[in-house]
């Protein structure tokens, strides 16, 4: 139609379609084969690539020069769209992807939430007192369990500090406490009527994700009729135990006033007998010897159950008579070291003392297998320190754990000796390993009656072994 004047207007079309809709290679091709098409068929002379004119050439260059801008607009405009259309979909996409991850965080928050409240409903059907308080001591969580046994509701007590509403007695300082991440032990608290109660408390650290203390979860629970029971008890075993040394004196003298003053009687007239008849004296001495024997046990027997010493002299004389006695008797060598002009102590500090004395070494003759024995009493301006040391084989671990603990049938000495130390308000410690065991009493001197001074040099006697 347009013949070989306009040839080139039949392939715009088909080059800004290319361009616009398929891209810059398929562009490319289309307008070299509309212009191989053109130069072949539309421009004379007609079917053949040769012999032509001047003009048909500069029309064909400037073909495919219009063609290449329209080439790269349209690619420029197909770029910035696809490019728009990336950005939409990049967008579209986040979207999604960030309403998916909204609704996982609402259903997960909404989940912890019910765990939170289904905790905190196991909470407050708990016996025990729990609650929270943060870093700087303020409740901020108060279960029922807190409710009934301090008596202040859960509106009164949050935003409360938790000492100052509970008025709390601590065994030790409250910021070593808080240094531990659990912390189990003892608190005497008040309630809102004004009673002391004494409690067994757990404290817990909280962290959060960068491992910092935001706060501590105390659970409560109240041993105050417990630890009247205990006292109780451990009173009665006190005077359970004043009862037995008192026993025991009466029977020391009892033997001492009566058997021993027959058998003393019965010695004087077989001496009178063997002088009245020389026939006889073989078998009035041989009697004789057996009293004396029967005398000397007796009165080992009566100064074991309460030595006379010990009333008349106080413990430093009674405790060098047994020592004695002791290294005597067992081959066990002896290193006594007591302060000089003790004076008497306190009654009740004298038996104790004595009966440690008593109970060590027994223990030291029948257990350790040690050839000596080291016993130290130190006078401090509060107290009295005695301590007991063998170089024997040692407690066993398990065994020691149960005379700590007085469980088992062992250790029933070490559990009179600690109920005695307990009843004055002192310690008994035992320390043991392969090269020996350690007792230590410790005894408070608020009774003390012409105590030594605490300066002077100690009296130290060697008490070898027989």
């Amino acid at each position: 139609m347009f013949g070989a004047h306009n040839p080139y207007h039949t392939a715009w079309l088909a080059v800004v379609f290319s361009a616009w809709y398929c891209g810059l290679g398929p562009s490319i091709v289309t307008v070299a084969i509309g212009a191989a098409g053109i130069w072949y068929w539309f421009l004379p002379p007609f079917h053949s690539f040769g012999g032509k004119a001047l003009p048909e050439v500069s029309g064909v260059i400037g073909f495919l020069i219009f063609s290449g801008v329209i080439i790269a607009l349209g690619e420029s405009t197909r770029r910035s769209i696809a490019k728009q259309q990336k950005a939409e979909q990049d967008l579209l996409t986040a979207r999604e992807e960030l309403e998916e991850r909204v609704r996982e965080r609402t259903a997960a928050l909404e989940q912890r939430t019910a765990e939170v409240i289904e905790k905190a409903t196991l909470l407050d059907l708990a016996n025990d007192a729990i609650f929270i308080k943060n870093a700087n001591g303020t409740i901020s969580y108060w279960n029922q369990g807190a409710e009934r046994l301090y008596g202040w509701t859960a509106a009164e007590a949050i935003g409360q500090n938790h000492a100052q509403l509970l008025r709390t007695t601590f065994p030790l300082p409250v910021t070593e406490i808080e240094k531990q991440n659990v912390w189990e032990g003892e608190l005497t608290h008040s309630t809102r009527d004004g009673r002391r109660i004494v409690v067994a408390s757990r404290w817990t650290q909280l962290r959060d994700e960068t491992a910092e203390v935001y706060g501590w979860m105390e659970i409560n629970t109240n041993i105050t009729e417990r630890k009247r029971a205990e006292n109780a008890a451990r009173s009665l075993s006190g005077r359970i135990l004043t009862l037995q040394d008192d026993e025991r004196r009466r029977i020391a003298r009892g033997l001492h006033d009566s058997l021993g003053q027959y058998l003393a009687a019965l010695k004087m007239q077989l001496s009178m007998l063997a002088l009245a008849d020389e026939n006889r004296q073989q078998l009035v001495a041989e009697a004789s010897d057996i009293i004396d024997r029967c005398i000397a046990e007796t009165r080992t027997v009566s100064h074991l159950l309460h030595p006379p010493l010990l009333d008349e002299a106080g413990f430093g004389s009674a405790a060098r008579w047994f020592v004695e006695g002791f290294a005597q008797r067992s081959g066990i060598a002896v290193d006594l070291s007591l302060p000089p002009n003790l004076g008497r102590l306190a009654k009740d500090v004298e038996i104790t003392l004595f009966r440690a004395l008593q109970e060590a070494l027994t223990n030291v003759h029948r257990h350790s297998a040690s050839t000596k024995a080291e016993i130290h009493l130190t006078l401090h301006p509060e107290q009295v320190e005695l301590q007991i040391r063998d170089y024997g084989k040692g407690i066993p671990s398990d065994t020691l754990v149960q005379l700590l603990d007085g469980a088992g049938r062992t250790g029933v000495g070490i559990a009179g000796m600690r109920e005695r130390a307990r009843e004055l308000g002192g310690s008994v410690t035992i320390a043991s390993d392969d090269h020996g065991t350690l007792l230590k009493v410790t005894l408070p001197l608020a009774n003390k009656r012409n105590a030594a001074p605490v300066q002077s040099q100690p009296d130290r006697k060697k008490i070898p072994a027989a």
